[in-house]
């Protein structure tokens, strides 16, 4: 693994210097840096040199003739999950360069929402080394009789952590994580030797591995990633990316969008505020609307760069605006990138991207997070992010390397938005990052959760089941009542 990450990088990232100690000592861990710092690398490279020393289910300094017998040998070592199922494909195809580079035979499976029957069935029957995942799979599994492939998990790798710890998304994770400590101690028993520990983790538990960008306070994400009764070590590889962020206002005036720069008229398609206008073949009347002042400047900015992503907080605004530059340019230049694809679709506009088939792609927050959409050159965000987080993690995307400056261009849609937008760059420069705040008490998934939970386990006392569910950082103030 040395030589491989020493023949391939100058050097480590001061998120991998910080990270790979904490993790070598099986320590839970939060790591905090920037997008495009080597969080992901940071979280796996320890866990595949590990898998790739030991042989099939050998806990270190273990002799191969003690190592765990039976099922537990032959299972998952280590999960990632992923908040997005587009991640979850972007990590698993990252995964194979340090993979063919140390020649390790260490399995790599996906379950996700997209994974065919067939292959959860083979998941089940020959269960990877690594099973990539995501909150919702992850339930699934738990609760269907292929959670034992898991009794042999050492570590979980918690992606892009705060983008579902600010929900009840995110409540739903922290009990599925519980149930997972719970398999692991369970179904792990039966194949361990005595004083063997289960998971490299302290006192015996499974390892949990945050990884977070652009949270406030690192210390309550670092609670919700391990409840209120373990420790969790936040490493905050602090630096803060450069950014070159402005606002632009493609017009004279905000208060007359439709007359442009120099105060001449816009386009006019007729009618005017309460008026129904026929919508343009992109969708929206033009009357007192920005939007065609907005369009030529877009375009004039993604073609005087290679490589484009430009923000917007619908999907129909995505494909609407996708339609619009492609009209206005006479040819393909842009295509839209949102949740509601197809899984075979999304892969191909990520590589039309990457490839340089296409400069620019329309996305929504299905590329907020750090799929690694190779060298991006501008970030383009059509009205408010509205939040200095999401601000930061789009813009983030630009300029993706360690060390790369972010640069970013924020289109207001109107005066208000034009105040936030000018409120929300000022605390992006300043780092000034909203609080995460934790759901408390979520009853709708502790319910769904205990369902799951009496149907998946042969017995579960409810005194135990209290316990499990204030492990949590979103349950742990649960009275018994």
């Amino acid at each position: 693994m040395r030589d491989w990450f020493q023949s391939a990088f100058a050097e480590p990232t001061p998120a991998q210097a910080l990270a790979w100690p904490a993790i070598a000592r099986g320590e839970h861990v939060l790591i905090s840096a920037p997008t495009g710092s080597g969080k992901t690398l940071a979280a796996f490279l320890w866990a595949l040199d590990r898998l790739s020393r030991e042989g099939e289910g050998r806990p270190a300094g273990v002799p191969r003739a003690a190592g765990r017998a039976g099922p537990v040998a032959r299972g998952t070592r280590l999960v990632y999950v992923s908040p997005l199922k587009a991640l979850s494909y972007d990590v698993e195809r990252n995964l194979r360069a340090p993979l063919r580079g140390i020649g390790a035979e260490v399995s790599v499976a996906i379950r996700t929402g997209d994974t065919p029957q067939r292959e959860r069935a083979a998941m089940a029957r020959k269960p990877p080394d690594i099973l990539i995942t995501t909150p919702e799979s992850l339930y699934l599994i738990l609760t269907s009789s292929a959670r034992t492939i898991l009794s042999g998990v050492e570590a979980v790798i918690v992606d892009e952590i705060h983008a579902v710890a600010a929900t009840k998304r995110g409540a739903h994770l922290a009990l599925t994580l519980e149930r997972l400590e719970a398999q692991v101690r369970s179904g792990g028993a039966a194949g361990a030797p005595a004083g063997v520990a289960l998971a490299p983790g302290v006192g015996g538990e499974v390892q949990r591995i945050g990884l977070s960008a652009t949270q406030n306070p690192l210390e309550e994400i670092a609670r919700f990633l391990v409840g209120p009764r373990r420790k969790c070590r936040v490493l905050d590889a602090g630096a803060r990316k450069e950014l070159d962020v402005k606002i632009h206002v493609p017009v004279e005036s905000m208060a007359e969008p439709d007359r442009g720069p120099g105060g001449s008229p816009g386009e006019d398609t007729g009618g005017g505020p309460g008026v129904e206008l026929q919508a343009l073949p992109g969708g929206e009347p033009t009357r007192g609307s920005i939007w065609p002042a907005i369009y030529p400047e877009l375009l004039e900015l993604i073609r005087a760069h290679r490589t484009t992503i430009v923000f917007v907080n619908s999907r129909r605004a995505a494909e609407r605006l996708a339609l619009r530059l492609n009209e206005l340019a006479e040819g393909e230049i842009a295509r839209a990138h949102h949740g509601s694809l197809a899984r075979e679709e999304r892969l191909l506009v990520e590589e039309a991207l990457k490839a340089g088939a296409i400069p620019c792609i329309v996305a929504t927050s299905s590329l907020e997070l750090g799929i690694d959409m190779g060298a991006v050159d501008l970030v383009l965000q059509v009205e408010s992010p509205k939040s200095v987080a999401a601000g930061l993690q789009r813009v983030g995307r630009a300029g993706h390397g360690v060390g790369d400056v972010s640069k970013g261009r924020i289109f207001p849609k109107y005066r208000a938005d034009l105040l936030e937008c000018a409120v929300l760059v000022r605390r992006m420069r300043e780092g000034a990052i909203e609080p995460t705040v934790i759901p408390r008490n979520p009853l709708d998934v502790l319910a769904q959760q205990i369902v799951a939970m009496a149907a998946a386990e042969e017995e579960l006392a409810v005194e135990e089941l209290h316990e499990r569910v204030t492990n949590t950082h979103s349950f742990s103030e649960l009275a018994r009542g």
